[in-house]
């Protein structure tokens, strides 16, 4: 701890080992990774892509946070699990590959953010992946998938491959989406998708295996480097700071290691945040820089006053309901028989086949849609002016301003309100789960797949600030969902879709009508389904923009370097800098975005003492 480093990475996760590889790519830079959890890629649990639920039961692997009350979701605390392992919650997560729209990233440089538009970013969706095509085998299964472009390979380190765990159900939902009129025509990865679709998994082509930032962005290899260390079961407690010609300059961290010795790490040009959206702004407001009420109050020194640092948290609220199918179509709930799990467990260990080598999910993006199917848009177009004109809150402009660009992405055919998720087995959601593995046990005694569908663009905005200056006490997480009524509004409606889609033929065939669903009840009707909502809504762990990308008088925390305002060098690359949560899994989008963070670096230390333009 006592050499010298010029950057010094503050978490080991998806974007935080993306920076480090890249900079140390340079001989002449050294950098420091400091990771609160161990590296545990080997690990079964984790490595395995039909084990992933059950890693959430393991605080060996994620920190498990839980959310204050939630007064519109009938009071029910929701858990925010993330990764607490080297790779972070790229080694955790479901290993779903979505992309964002075109429209979408946009919207980033329309908020004030020059030079983040969907062609500024395009090339680092190619430089962080490889694509590998589906085989011929899954293209049979899934209708031909006639809409993938092979010529989007990419050429990264991260693998994304297609598993070859589909079944009848996912072609069956591919066929009751065609029905629908919702057959995808564009490949996903083009910025542009209405429909059905199979997105592909970050696992490793022919091994079956997750591919994740530890496994592409520090391989043996990288770890060998003599410019890189990673300090591994070790947490940050706050960022050592001056002040010169009135700019913060952060100098190193104080950390304390898994003994409790407490240390200060030099850091002689930049300490780079990528400890997440919910431990990114604790660590601001530890180190002074948040609102100076809140700072004060804790008796912290305030360096900077900005209480926009752990202000408009946006997340993709999920609504699930599971639905029983007849005994010829036997799904993933299966597997709870203890012979049955014994037999896939042996099989995948011993060839990296079976039931355990996949997810099976498929996914639909769909614009805002009811139980009459998608809305028209005049029927859009009278629902935002009833929640947005007439009787929604009172904005101030900068709010106007960005529920504005929300309602340009929603009341459009072409882009994707919603995206629903096709499960081959239960989703079980209980008021108040201890672990989330919970919810992937099913409750009844027989087979049944799940329906998910996600809020992309939610109109809700909630926080994650400090109840402590102690850095060992969790931030209190409060995400207020549904606070916007509008929320509500839209996801009872993807409540009735669901119900347009389970009596669609030929998914409606798979469906056992003697057996009850979860919930037992039908979501034709507005006001039950909105109780559907307050029920069977969970967060996708997607959260995002506690750190938002904007300029400082729009309610930004960095700028388009991705530097703190007020600082001179305190970056943030992680999913809190997020201005505005893109739709579909946001992994893809924080690998990108760190990729990009890690040439913003390169040319900052190239062009040093050089001025460069904000925006």
């Amino acid at each position: 701890m006592s050499e010298s480093f010029d950057y010094i990475v503050v978490g080991g996760g998806t974007s935080g080992l993306v920076v480090a590889a890249r900079l140390t790519e340079d001989a002449d830079v050294r950098v420091l990774v400091i990771e609160a959890g161990a590296d545990k890629r080997s690990d079964p649990a984790l490595e395995t892509p039909g084990l992933v639920a059950g890693a959430y039961a393991d605080d060996r692997f994620i920190w498990p946070f839980q959310s204050t009350p939630q007064a519109q979701l009938n009071g029910r605390h929701l858990r925010q699990d993330t990764g607490k392992v080297l790779g972070g919650s790229s080694l955790t997560n479901f290993m779903m590959a979505m992309f964002p729209s075109r429209t979408n990233l946009d919207s980033w440089a329309k908020m004030g953010n020059k030079g983040w538009s969907y062609d500024d970013l395009a090339p680092y969706f190619q430089k962080f992946a490889t694509s590998h095509p589906p085989s011929k085998a899954i293209r049979e299964t899934l209708g031909g998938l006639s809409y993938y472009q092979e010529d989007l390979k990419g050429n990264g380190p991260i693998q994304l491959s297609f598993d070859d765990q589909y079944s009848v159900m996912n072609e069956k939902w591919f066929k009751t989406f065609a029905e629908l009129g919702l057959e995808m025509k564009t490949d996903p990865r083009t910025g542009k998708a209405v429909g059905a679709f199979q997105n592909s998994s970050t696992i490793e082509s022919g091994k079956n295996t997750r591919s994740s930032a530890v496994t592409a962005y520090y391989t043996d290899e990288i770890a060998q480097r003599p410019n890189l260390k990673v300090l591994m079961e070790t947490t940050v407690q706050k960022i050592t700071t001056e002040t010169r010609d009135g700019l913060v300059v952060a100098t190193g961290v104080k950390v304390k290691d898994k003994e409790g010795k407490v240390t200060t790490i030099t850091a002689n040009k930049e300490v780079v945040l990528a400890a997440g959206t919910i431990r990114t702004p604790q660590l601001l407001e530890l180190s002074g820089i948040g609102d100076r009420d809140l700072l004060e109050s804790l008796g912290i020194d305030v360096l900077i006053d900005n209480p926009n640092v752990g202000e408009h948290m946006q997340d993709h609220l999920m609504t699930s309901q599971q639905f029983p199918v007849k005994k010829e179509y036997p799904s993933a709930d299966g597997l709870r028989d203890p012979e049955k799990f014994k037999s896939a467990f042996e099989q995948y260990a011993s060839t990296k086949q079976g039931p355990l080598a996949g997810m099976g999910t498929s996914v639909a993006y769909v614009p805002l849609a009811d139980r009459n199917g998608v809305m028209t848009k005049a029927d859009r177009k009278a629902l935002f002016d009833k929640y947005l004109v007439s009787s929604g809150p009172t904005l101030n402009p900068v709010q106007k301003r960005e529920f504005k660009l929300i309602r340009e992405l929603l009341e459009t055919e072409e882009e994707p309100a919603i995206q629903y998720l096709c499960f081959p087995g239960s989703l079980t959601v209980t008021p108040h789960p201890e672990t989330l593995t919970d919810m992937f046990t099913s409750h009844a005694p027989y087979d049944c797949i799940g329906i998910m569908a996600l809020l992309n663009h939610p109109f809700s905005r909630g926080s994650v600030h400090i109840s402590s200056k102690d850095a060992s006490i969790p931030p209190t997480w409060d995400p207020n969902y549904c606070t916007h009524p509008l929320d509500l509004e839209i996801l009872a409606r993807t409540v009735g879709f669901v119900e347009k889609i389970v009596n669609t033929a030929p998914y409606k065939d798979m469906i056992d009508p003697e057996l009850k669903r979860l919930p037992d009840a039908k979501g034709d009707d507005l006001e039950v389904a909105k109780e559907i909502v307050r029920g069977r809504t969970v967060s996708c762990f997607h959260i995002a923009g506690t750190c938002r990308m904007l300029p400082r008088e729009l309610g930004g925390v960095i700028n388009n370097r991705l530097v703190v305002h007020g600082t001179s060098n305190i970056r943030v690359v992680d999913a809190s800098m997020i201005p505005l949560e893109p739709l579909g899994n946001i992994q893809t989008t924080v690998y990108a975005v760190a990729e990009r963070a890690a040439d913003l670096i390169k040319e900052s230390r190239k062009t040093e003492g050089i001025t460069l333009p904000i925006r």
